[in-house]
């Protein structure tokens, strides 16, 4: 049962906006799914948007909290981004926001 204090808790969102270099998009979308793999306590899951016909795209990681965000940054983790970052054509933007509202369909 969820009492008051559940409903107080909020998910965090890393979100990163790039663009990989002419065509890597492809490459650079099977490195993200193997770095999402390595995610363990409190990941809620992940997005990644391309903008159609283009190299741009827009990645959206939920976690319980900023320590569990920073927790998953495995070795293997790393591993993985190292991999990615010479696919971008510039280092991407990051930022952490905090989800203030979510609105769900009514069943």
């Amino acid at each position: 049962m969820m009492d008051f204090q559940d409903f107080l808790k909020h998910k965090f969102a890393h979100i990163a906006i790039g663009e990989f270099k002419p065509g890597k998009f492809e490459a650079a979308k099977k490195l993200y799914e193997e770095a999402v793999l390595t995610y363990t306590t409190g990941f809620k899951g992940a997005y990644l948007l391309q903008e159609p016909g283009t190299d741009k795209g827009i990645s959206v990681i939920f976690w319980e909290s900023v320590e569990d965000m920073t927790a998953n940054q495995s070795d293997a983790y790393q591993s993985i981004l190292k991999k990615m970052m010479p696919l971008f054509a510039k280092p991407p933007e990051t930022v952490v926001y905090e989800l203030v509202c979510e609105l769900k369909p009514i069943e």
